[in-house]
């Protein structure tokens, strides 16, 4: 199973909304329970993409798209950051991805264009919220990237699957 993500889940699953009191504010409160349920959904999703993808990925590629997942909806997802959570120098990381002919932008690019496919498939999630899950600061960034991706707009892609 994706080890990463079982531990990160377990950590949310073990993260209670706490009861009403004069130490939350009702904003607080609100966006407490939203990001709570945007990790969940972003775990989900990063599960399921991963699951659809797991026969022909290496062990390291899986680590490292674990690693990423959990940093996509704060929009700071740097190598070193990723190699240093994986206990590797980011030198140490790039050599091991390049013996097994892959590299970091590449392994994020092909996670953000995954789950981006995947989140446009919910007609829930507005496309501001699947480009804040997946680390973008405007939804033009997003649509420009996910246009470079599949030659599509995001709008473009739900029509097209409406269909």
């Amino acid at each position: 199973m994706l080890l990463g993500m079982t531990a990160l889940a377990s950590r949310w699953r073990a993260i209670s909304i706490p009861a009403r009191s004069e130490t939350l504010t009702h904003a607080s409160y609100r966006l407490f329970t939203l990001i709570l349920i945007s990790m969940t959904l972003l775990l989900k999703y990063c599960e399921a993409a991963l699951a659809d993808r797991r026969g022909d990925m290496s062990q390291l590629r899986t680590r490292v798209e674990n690693a990423i997942s959990s940093l996509l909806p704060h929009g700071r997802v740097h190598v070193e950051d990723i190699a240093r959570s994986l206990g590797m120098s980011e030198r140490t990381l790039a050599r091991k991805l390049s013996d097994e002919g892959l590299n970091f932008t590449q392994i994020l690019q092909q996670l953000r264009r995954d789950l981006a496919v995947r989140y446009l498939d919910d007609r829930k999630l507005h496309v501001s919220k699947i480009a804040w899950l997946l680390g973008f600061h405007e939804v033009s960034a997003f649509t420009h990237a996910f246009k470079r991706w599949t030659g599509k707009t995001p709008s473009q892609t739900r029509t097209a699957g409406a269909l």
